[in-house]
């Protein structure tokens, strides 16, 4: 049978905004963000302040009603908090109360921590170690598949701001710099003077996928330079002057949100559908789990997998059972997680029973 075709009727309905605000240090960036938490349209305002550490700071806003969410530092912390949030605005947007804001502080921060990420396992690769040992100086080749990494986890976040069932904002410092070639080398116009352009320090794609992008620097009035709404339109190159420039006047005024808006329809794209099946089965603890895996696997068809996908799920089904009976060991010979060493104690109790059996019988 062909497949069906799903489709609905478009609902006409403004989408909130994941608003990129970026520009000169000092420009008022981070204040924007916490005033807009004075708005009585608005609900909870929490901040995850990154590497700035000003978030407690402009508590002193007049009015400013935030929370600050704390983190260890980690990538993987970082992301759950985000999530945890959009899970709490979720059900915030379905008790139909005032939406949830969550503000990032900052972008940059989060890309230069996946930057040095890939940098450093950069370093531990067998040629980059071997370079270095003859010369501490030496230039370090970071591969695609490393930068691709850094990428991935930058986008579970991002992904998670598009989507999300409220406001999002994220900070990113900007600046205005010499324009350079695939060389490195300043790039000159035909006066031979240095050509200047402006660079979002964060992500190369941030801007294309926020939906409302606002410049502010100092000593003059915000602007905006992309807005993706059918209420107005931003031309190319000719940024749109902002006096007066507040979040609130931008997302209920202009953009035109309200208590009907919901987040923007975008399922995340994956090259298959094994990932929630991959995720289950890294999940499993024991054998046990992973034959319940497999049961579920004889359904065929009915698991919505294809057939290459479906023997994708199967082998690594089967793998994670022969890590489960030779469990990997950490660097003192122990095993490196919780079930694994409760599994080898128990095998070190039957191996010690017996022993002591088999001496009994030899006596």
């Amino acid at each position: 049978m062909p497949p069906k075709i799903k489709s609905r009727k478009p609902t006409g309905i403004v989408p909130f905004p994941l608003i990129l605000i970026e520009g000169d240090e000092g420009a008022g960036k981070t204040y924007s963000a916490i005033e807009f938490s004075a708005s009585d349209k608005v609900g909870q305002m929490y901040v995850l302040d990154l590497a700035e550490g000003s978030a407690d700071e402009y508590g002193a806003i007049p009015g400013a009603r935030f929370e600050v969410i704390e983190h260890d530092g980690s990538y993987l912390d970082i992301a759950e908090q985000v999530e945890a949030v959009k899970a709490e605005a979720r059900r915030v947007a379905e008790a139909g109360e005032k939406p949830v804001v969550l503000a990032i502080d900052s972008g940059t921060a989060l890309w230069r921590m996946l930057s040095d990420w890939a940098y450093e396992r950069a370093r531990r690769t067998d040629n980059n170690r071997a370079k270095l040992e003859r010369n501490p100086d030496a230039n370090v080749d970071v591969t695609r598949n490393l930068w691709n990494d850094s990428t991935n986890r930058w986008y579970r976040v991002i992904h998670a701001l598009q989507t999300f069932p409220g406001i999002a904002i994220i900070l990113a410092r900007g600046k205005d710099i010499s324009a350079t070639d695939e060389n490195g080398q300043p790039l000159l116009d035909e006066r031979r003077r240095v050509v200047r352009e402006w660079k979002v320090a964060a992500q190369k794609d941030l801007g294309f996928d926020s939906t409302v992008w606002i410049r502010m620097r100092r000593d003059q009035d915000p602007q905006l330079i992309k807005a993706r709404t059918l209420r107005f339109r931003v031309e190319s190159g000719k940024p749109m002057p902002l006096p007066g420039f507040s979040i609130e006047r931008l997302v209920f005024d202009l953009l035109g949100c309200s208590a009907e808006s919901q987040p923007r329809n975008m399922p995340a794209l994956t090259g298959d559908r094994t990932g929630p099946w991959m995720a289950r089965i890294a999940a499993a603890l024991d054998r046990d789990a992973c034959v319940k895996l497999w049961k579920e696997l004889d359904a065929g068809p009915a698991t919505g997998l294809s057939e290459t996908e479906w023997k994708t799920v199967r082998l690594a089904v089967q793998e994670r059972v022969r890590q489960l009976a030779a469990p990997a060991a950490d660097i003192d010979g122990t095993p490196d997680d919780d079930a694994s060493r409760l599994r080898a104690a128990a095998e070190a109790q039957q191996a010690e029973a017996d022993a002591e059996f088999t001496g009994q019988e030899a006596a």
